[in-house]
Parts: structure tokens; C-alpha cells; sequence
């Protein structure tokens, strides 16, 4: 079994490479829950969601999240009452929250309507939600102000500095269902090129995850998200600087080293690799810019090749 830990739009497109190399039911899914909001009254898990649309082939192509040829009428009604719409619902995402929200009500667990969902999608793979408990990523601006995750990523569009990160609801939390049996049992963990602090640091806030991957050390690899000192995507890059790190895969090999034995590397930051080995963590070079499938597949094959040398 592959366990994959993961985000959102760059952990997705790591898993539509993945599945070409290993069947479905082999590879274990934990998401990312702190990005979770309650909207209009509905539950959204965005994270699970982008992994599931996209190993589900629905995806929107260009944005990497929502549904293709969604709509968004149910918005622009929304606006003539003044309500915030802000955060954008698809007309046809929509029906995944009314039903997630439905279930959550009736008393089903997170990890069993996300499950549900997968399975209606067709979908193979085991997707688990870090916990069935609510954690939620808060954000410390410079000014004094706290946001939620969703406020600052999408409201404010992560154009204002931050000056601290807190998990609320990590310490008290528990992992999901089959978190920690998939972690002891895996044959490899990769933590999928997400934002480490935003995406990866909230699964590994929640008591039990972060000792288990710790433990498997020899058997994990993570990939930079970081390339060229630049996040592909969102605000990874000036987030580790504004808190301290270093924007650059020597930073993410910091944030990550007590967790992984490998990190994979792009090769525009080949140079880096003597000083990610300073960090303890050994640098592969790879092809680390997802633009099709295929390029995806072929940084899957390298990363388990990095901790599965005896894999056939």
C-alpha cells in the first residue's frame, strides 16, 4: 500500500500520476481537513474534494479545483440578497455539500461521507480525512487580525502578510479511521507537493500522525512544492518567508527532514542538493512541474524509487 499526504491541487495531480503506475485500491489518501469551512450552511471540504474530482477525471481542467463546465447562477442569485459569495460554489458542487452536510447531520462521520463520496465517483483509492474531529487552519496577520484559512486564501486573495500559524482544534483531535494502520502498514508514505504549513502542517498537527510518519522514516519521501524559489502555485513561497523559513527546497527539506528520508527536487534547483543533504534529507532531482499526466507518472516512478529500491 502507497499512502499519499495531501492538499489540494498539487496532491491531486501527484495522484493522476500515480494511478498509472499503482492500482486504485493500493493507494490510501489522507486529506487535508483544516481548509474546511461551513458555507451558506453547508459543510465544504475543499481539499477532498479537489483529490476526488480529480482522480475522478471531473476536475475543471485549467483552475485544478471545481467541477468542469460547472455553473454558477446559484451564486449570482445569492448576490441579489447581499449575501457573501466570496468563496464561489459550482452550481453542480453544490449537490457534493448538500450532501455531505445532509450526512454530517444524520450523524455520519466525516471519514465515512467522504468514503460515500468516493465511492459515487467511481473512485478506487481510500480516501481519509486526517480526522473526523474539526480543525481548522487560523492565520495571524501582521496587523493583529485572525482569519481563517479560506478568508485569507480566497477573500483576501493571500496578498496580506502573515505573522503566525495556528491549527485550532489539532491538540484535542484524533485521527480519522485507518489514519495510523495505513501509516504503520504502508510500503511507502509520500507527502505530496503541497504547502507545508497550510496543507501538510495541519495533518501532522493532529496527535499520533506526525509520531507514525516519523517512525516509517526510511520508507517516506516528500516533494518540494517550492521550485526555483517559487511556489507553482498559492502562497507557499512568501509564506515561509514571511514566517521565517527559507523559500527554497533547502527550507522545505528543513520543515521536513524528522518526517522523510528523501526529498524530491526539481531540476532547476539541482544545485541545492549538497545543501538538502546538510539537512539530513537525501536530494533526488526530478521533473518536479506536473504540466501532463504523463509528467506526473514519471515523478510518482522516481519518488517510490527513492524509498522502494527493491521495488520491482
Amino acid at each position: 500500500m502507497i499512502v499519499v499526504l495531501a492538499g489540494g491541487v498539487g496532491a491531486a495531480r501527484f495522484l493522476r500520476g500515480l494511478v498509472k503506475l499503482v492500482a486504485e485500491p493500493e493507494i490510501t489518501v489522507i486529506g487535508n481537513t483544516g481548509d474546511d469551512a461551513v458555507l451558506h450552511g453547508l459543510y465544504v471540504s475543499p481539499d477532498l474534494d479537489t483529490v476526488t474530482y480529480t482522480l475522478a477525471g471531473a476536475v475543471h481542467p485549467e483552475q485544478g479545483w471545481g467541477l468542469a463546465e460547472d455553473s454558477f447562477r446559484t451564486m449570482e442569485a445569492l448576490d441579489r440578497y447581499g449575501a457573501p459569495t466570496w468563496f464561489r460554489l459550482g452550481d453542480l458542487d453544490l449537490a457534493t455539500h448538500l450532501f455531505r452536510t445532509a450526512r454530517l447531520g444524520e450523524g455520519a462521520a466525516l471519514s465515512e461521507v467522504t468514503a460515500e463520496i468516493a465511492r459515487a465517483w467511481g473512485i478506487g483509492c481510500k480516501v481519509l480525512p486526517m480526522s473526523d474531529d474539526t480543525v481548522r487552519t487560523r492565520l495571524r496577520l501582521i496587523d493583529g487580525a485572525e482569519v481563517d484559512f479560506q478568508e485569507y486564501f480566497v477573500r483576501l486573495c493571500h496578498a496580506v502578510a502573515v505573522a503566525s500559524i495556528s491549527y485550532r482544534g489539532a491538540g484535542s483531535a484524533r485521527p480519522a479511521p485507518g489514519v495510523l494502520s495505513a501509516l504503520n502498514l504502508a510500503e511507502a508514505i509520500v507527502i505530496a507537493p503541497s504547502n507545508p504549513l497550510l496543507s501538510i502542517g495541519p495533518i501532522l498537527a493532529v496527535p499520533g500522525i506526525a509520531e507514525a510518519i516519523a517512525g516509517r522514516r526510511e520508507r517516506v519521501v516528500a516533494i518540494s512544492p517550492i521550485v526555483g524559489g517559487r511556489a507553482l502555485r498559492g502562497p507557499a513561497d512568501h509564506l515561509l518567508a514571511e514566517l521565517g523559513h527559507e523559500s527554497s527546497a533547502v527550507g522545505v527539506a528543513r520543515l521536513v527532514h524528522r518526517y522523510a528520508r528523501c526529498l524530491v527536487i526539481d531540476t532547476l534547483d539541482a544545485d541545492q542538493s549538497a545543501r538538502v543533504g546538510e539537512t539530513g534529507v537525501r536530494a533526488v532531482v526530478a521533473d518536479t512541474v506536473m504540466r501532463t499526466p504523463e509528467v506526473a507518472a514519471a515523478l510518482a516512478r522516481t519518488a517510490l524509487a527513492s524509498v522502494l529500491e527493491d521495488r520491482p
